[in-house]
């Protein structure tokens, strides 16, 4: 495996090199699209939030903590049963070494931010178990469709990112939907990945909405509809809309590989300028496998930072060396992008002070 810095070069090195070159000198723009779905508050299927019931402040809180560096919607910062703080943490110190311009795109979320955001017209998704789990499908992609076509003509480039708990569950039957593998696959916040709940709810999904395996390998807006979030639609049309003229780093993990599903079913051309930056907690995971998702749709790039935190001096931040969180809110891309932006100085050891510094200042304000 190469490296370049502290970017590891996981999947097509080749490829994933020339996109980091062309990057160099460029001025990135990330955007964080927000959704919640009932999906989340099913026991066990997500840790991102104190309880299931709370996963509804967690986007919201995501981006207040971007945007203006606290939580105006909950006290403190979005932290996992266990007190894990939010990946936000990481995405927020990245953005401001680097100084990259941040916009929020509400995909669905129940509960609104206290920042400013592009509302794309989304309804927060239902319980995917019910077979129906996204509404407005294809009118929410087209909206961020001529967004990302806007976008790519102040930036000059874009990084993606999410927050949606319970994103690796519907994930799951979006890529089974649609004929990907992913049964064991998928990661999870938690360091014990509940892999045979996940499937139980997607199959009891996938069997309301009458769909089998594969049966809509071509339909990825029937997909979503039934056993999807409304943060893919919305993610998915910024990409179809910025690709053709800048490029796209999707940041997050395997939640990527349904994105990438469906902008390959609908426009396969737009895979050619993006690639996946997640973070290293992600590729190493035994417990899932971003590589075995992706490969059976497309050749493109991952690429992975290599953050360790297993020095931190906070419990919570070493927590991240034991599995728990791994990624989110597109931690590992817009770490990528701040250190390929300040051309090395940001590097995984200042992004740490970084990141010890700014939750050191948030649990004061609790």
């Amino acid at each position: 495996m190469k490296k370049i810095g502290d970017i590891m070069l996981i999947h097509e090195e080749v490829k994933g090199e020339a996109f980091l070159r062309d990057l160099e000198g460029k001025s990135p723009l990330f955007v964080c699209v927000i959704g919640t779905t009932e999906t989340a508050k099913i026991p066990g299927i997500s840790a991102a939030g104190r309880s299931p019931e709370l996963t509804d402040y967690t986007p919201p809180a995501d981006v207040e903590l971007l945007l203006m560096g606290r939580c105006k919607c909950i006290q403190g910062v979005p932290v996992t049963p266990e007190g894990m703080p939010t990946p936000a943490l990481i995405t927020m110190s990245a953005l401001k070494l680097a100084d990259i311009p941040t916009l929020v795109v509400n995909g669905g979320s129940r509960v609104k931010p206290h920042v400013p955001f592009l509302d794309i017209g989304g309804s927060p998704g239902g319980d995917i178990r019910l077979g129906r789990a996204v509404r407005n499908v294809e009118e929410v992609l087209e909206r961020a469709r001529i967004f990302g076509e806007n976008l790519s003509k102040v930036a000059d480039y874009l990084v993606i990112g999410e927050s949606i708990p319970g994103g690796t569950t519907t994930a799951l039957g979006v890529l089974l939907a649609m004929g990907v593998d992913a049964k064991g696959k998928v990661s999870s916040s938690m360091p014990n990945n509940p892999h045979e709940l996940k499937i139980k709810v997607v199959e009891v999904g996938l069997k309301a909405a009458g769909v089998e395996f594969d049966a809509l390998a071509n339909d990825p807006i029937r997909a979503i509809t039934c056993v999807g979030d409304p943060i893919m639609p919305a993610f998915a049309g910024l990409i179809l809309g910025a690709s053709d003229e800048v490029p796209v780093l999707m940041a997050g993990g395997t939640q990527m590989g349904a994105i990438l599903a469906i902008v390959n079913a609908l426009k396969c051309d737009a895979l050619d300028n993006i690639v996946i930056g997640t973070t290293r907690w992600i590729v190493s995971d035994r417990t899932a496998d971003l590589r075995g998702i992706v490969t059976q749709i497309a050749d493109i790039p991952i690429l992975a930072v290599d953050l360790d935190f297993g020095q931190s001096k906070f419990e919570g931040l070493r927590a991240y060396e034991m599995g728990a969180v791994k990624e989110g809110v597109g931690a590992g891309g817009a770490a990528i992008a701040a250190m390929v932006k300040s051309k090395g100085c940001v590097t995984k050891e200042v992004l740490l002070k970084e990141v010890e510094r700014s939750y050191e200042n948030l649990m004061r304000l609790k």
